[in-house]
């Protein structure tokens, strides 16, 4: 029985040596080299034969690898996934913070009063001007003003509450015009001028505000009472929008 199972084997094998030779013959290549055959179906195959597990009929069996280009592709994205991931924290990283309500109101003070300056005839430089600009700047600005000063003329001159519209003019409010001046000195000495030097710490720019600061106290029928400095910096921040942006 032995004998004749093995000629069975044989049989088959050279059976199949010879479909085989034929699937050569047919497609150009040479019996040497059956595993052309896999590199043409299936480049990234490996063909691996039953015969060196066991004595049955050979029987090819085909792996196939992962393609070589996409495992690339896909790890160039990871990689430029991360790098991309750490430019953008060390952009935010390297940004600076935002400004707060009070410097960005300064710095938009500053580039205002710069502007004014330059449209002077003759223009004025920062460094040379003095506290006739910074009184001529105060006085610019009574234009854009919001608050009613009632003339003496007028019949609701001294009236908190007046009943009726009036031709008086509207002028920029006392808190609001010191509350720019304390910006300025500020913005003034940290754009390197010397405090020694800074106009609008001047004698003369504190005597008109005393002087706006009575004079509407008494148009309006408002004494002027000496608040909390917690109140007067809330009063502050809420004229710090009566200033346009310079546009002449």
């Amino acid at each position: 029985m032995l004998i004749v199972q093995l000629k069975e084997e044989n049989n088959v094998r050279e059976e199949e040596k010879e479909e085989l030779k034929h699937f050569h013959r047919s497609h150009g290549m040479s019996p040497q080299q059956p595993h052309d055959v896999i590199s043409i179906l299936f480049p990234t195959a490996i063909l691996l034969s039953s015969s060196s597990f066991s004595s049955s009929p050979t029987i090819f069996f085909f792996i196939l690898l992962g393609n070589s280009s996409d495992m690339s592709s896909n790890k160039g994205k990871d990689t430029g996934e991360g790098s991309s991931t750490r430019s953008s924290a060390e952009d935010q990283q390297q940004q600076p913070p935002p400004l707060s309500r009070y410097e960005s109101q300064k710095r938009r003070d500053w580039n205002t009063f710069g502007q004014f300056l330059k449209n002077q005839r003759p223009p004025v430089a920062l460094a040379q001007c003095n506290s006739n600009q910074v009184l001529d700047f105060l006085r610019y600005l009574d234009q854009f003003g919001k608050t009613k000063v009632h003339l003496q003329g007028c019949v609701y001159f001294g009236q908190p509450e007046p009943p009726g519209p009036c031709t008086c003019p509207l002028k920029q409010a006392w808190g609001s015009l010191d509350a720019l001046i304390g910006r300025l000195r500020a913005a003034y000495e940290e754009n390197g001028g010397l405090p020694e030097k800074n106009p609008f710490a001047s004698g003369a720019i504190r005597i008109y505000l005393r002087e706006v600061r009575d004079s509407q106290a008494k148009a309006r029928g408002v004494p002027y009472k000496k608040k909390k400095k917690k109140r007067n910096q809330m009063k502050a921040n809420s004229d710090e929008s009566n200033f346009p942006m310079q546009s002449m």
